[in-house]
């Protein structure tokens, strides 16, 4: 929503603006455009692996959602781990067994839909949950291969931003070239009558604009939008790993959900009788 929002922000103040007193037809350099676009894009397959060019591609869906991790969302992934941990203290590790092995089927996931339907969390989640059955009990162990598998999982998806980034730290030098190249051709025609070169210039100049735009206007603001949509992913992985923590260190499940709640950023924490009212009403059983 605010990045539709923020782009027309930038396209109708950069072009509405400038139709006050130019001519809008003037910006209309196709191959300026074909030059400054193509090299971008040509630089960044050059410079990623396959993974981070389809990663790319697969995240721009995430520009127009942004992050889908609100407060109603952390309330029920604070209910489903309180709902599993209560299990887990009545009946032990092993009443999870049932659960974590087909997690679409089991019953305990299907009060949560929302989480339920997040393939990743559920698979992070219950690959945890299943070491506690096989009999894991050290929780400084299992939090070392927690940290390491959310450090793997950081990594990969800030290649995607910081590719992105990368490109458009390049924009404007390949707005430069293009405007070079402009300049050649100018030069070139530099016989012809004085609105013929005035064109020229035009064109060329367009080519600097059109990088420095794409590059501060466009490519820049969406890779800093892909960084805060996986950082916010990575939060709700975290709250994960530390209620998990809690429940290994032997706590009661109200006080690893507490823990877990207390990690949340104040946009998206919900207070603590918010949590209370919500664990009062969750199905038993």
């Amino acid at each position: 929503m605010f990045f539709i929002i923020g782009l027309l922000v930038v396209v109708g103040s950069v072009l509405g603006g400038y139709s006050i007193h130019g001519d809008l037809t003037l910006l209309w350099q196709p191959i300026e455009f074909a030059i400054i676009f193509g090299g971008a894009f040509g630089a960044f397959l050059i410079g990623n692996p396959k993974r981070v060019v389809v990663g790319s591609l697969k995240s721009m869906g995430k520009l127009f959602k942004g992050p889908k991790y609100n407060k109603t969302a952390y309330e029920e992934l604070l209910g489903v781990l309180f709902a599993v941990f209560k299990l887990a203290k009545t009946k032990g590790d092993l009443a999870l067994e049932s659960h974590v092995e087909r997690p679409a089927e089991s019953p305990l996931f299907a009060n949560f839909p929302k989480f339920k339907g997040d393939h990743h969390a559920v698979e992070f989640l219950c690959d945890y949950l299943r070491i506690l059955t096989l009999g894991a009990n050290n929780p400084h162990e299992v939090e070392a291969i927690m940290d390491s598998e959310l450090e793997i999982h950081h990594n990969e998806n800030h290649a995607i931003s910081n590719a992105l980034a990368t490109m458009g730290d390049a924009a404007p030098a390949l707005g430069i070239v293009a405007a070079v190249l402009g300049v050649i051709v100018t030069m070139s025609s530099i016989t012809e009558p004085p609105e013929v070169l005035g064109k020229l210039i035009a064109a060329a100049l367009v080519g600097t604009f059109s990088g420095i735009l794409m590059s501060y206007g466009l490519i820049s603001p969406v890779a800093r939008s892909l960084e805060q949509t996986f950082d916010s992913e990575a939060s709700y992985l975290n709250c994960i790993k530390t209620a998990l923590i809690g429940h290994m260190q032997g706590y009661a499940p109200q006080v690893s959900v507490e823990f877990a709640r207390k990690t949340l950023g104040s946009e998206v924490r919900p207070t603590f009788a918010q949590v209370e009212e919500m664990l009062s009403h969750l199905p038993s059983g």
